[in-house]
Order: C-alpha cells, then sequence, then structure tokens
C-alpha cells in the first residue's frame, strides 16, 4: 500500500484564504463551532446562578448569609434552586421575583442554558433591629 501526498516536503500548502490550485483537492474544513463540544459543570452554573441572586438581593441582611445554590443541568437546560435569607419585614414576593428573573437572565446569558425553572427557597427571615434592647412577649 502507498501512500501519495499532493504537496511535496518543500512545497508550500495553501493557507485558509488562498485559492487551491487547479487539480488538487481542497481540504476538509470543519467550522469551529463543530469540532468538539463544550460541557458546563453543574457547580460552575450554581456559581452563576448564586451569583445573580446576591446581585439581585444586594447585601445579606445583618447576620444573614448570601445566597447559595443548587443546579442539575440535563443538555442545555438549567433547573436551579436557590435558598436564601432575607430582611423582615420586606416585599418577600417581589425579592423572590427579582431573584428568579435575574438568575434566569445571568445563567441564559454566560451559561448558553435555558432555566424553566428558578425554585426560590427561603431559610430565614431577620427581623430589622428596632433599637429597643427589650425584647418582650408582644401580647
Amino acid at each position: 500500500m502507498t501512500v501519495s501526498s499532493t504537496a511535496s516536503p518543500g512545497e508550500a500548502r495553501p493557507g485558509p484564504n488562498e485559492a487551491v490550485p487547479a487539480g488538487h483537492a481542497a481540504p476538509h474544513r470543519i467550522a469551529p463551532a463543530e469540532r468538539g463540544a463544550t460541557r458546563i459543570a453543574d457547580r460552575v452554573v450554581a456559581k452563576i446562578a448564586a451569583q445573580a441572586a446576591r446581585e439581585a438581593l444586594g447585601a445579606p441582611p445583618e447576620g444573614g448569609t448570601a445566597p447559595h445554590a443548587a443546579v442539575t443541568v440535563h443538555q442545555e437546560v438549567a433547573r436551579v434552586r436557590v435558598s436564601l435569607e432575607l430582611g423582615y419585614p420586606s416585599d418577600l414576593g417581589a425579592q423572590c421575583g427579582a431573584v428568579r428573573r435575574r438568575v434566569t437572565e445571568r445563567v441564559r446569558a454566560l451559561a448558553g442554558m435555558e432555566v424553566p425553572e428558578v425554585a426560590v427557597q427561603i431559610e430565614r427571615l431577620h427581623a430589622a433591629h428596632t433599637g429597643t434592647a427589650d425584647r418582650g412577649r408582644i401580647t
């Protein structure tokens, strides 16, 4: 079995923008988007989601912790669960809605994934300090 080449060792091959000489076959080119696959780990998407929740809420309440997220990715779809602590009293529904919107937007933009579901779980409410040292029972 013999193998032949269309170019000898000293002969230059045409570059990507040069014409292929007559009688020579053009090399098969694979588009960059078809050369491989990109897989983004679930933990990376979870970090994106947690950061997006922090962006939506601002600083955590005094004594509270920053939001954290858990993510399940299947192909190009991410399902997100965000756990957070909120100050009280506040508009809990509006804050959760802002978190859902921001997480969906950032995961779609940064990871290229669809986010059909963002479950927000409020782990704890932190009461605003009233400035009184005596915290008796309210009757």
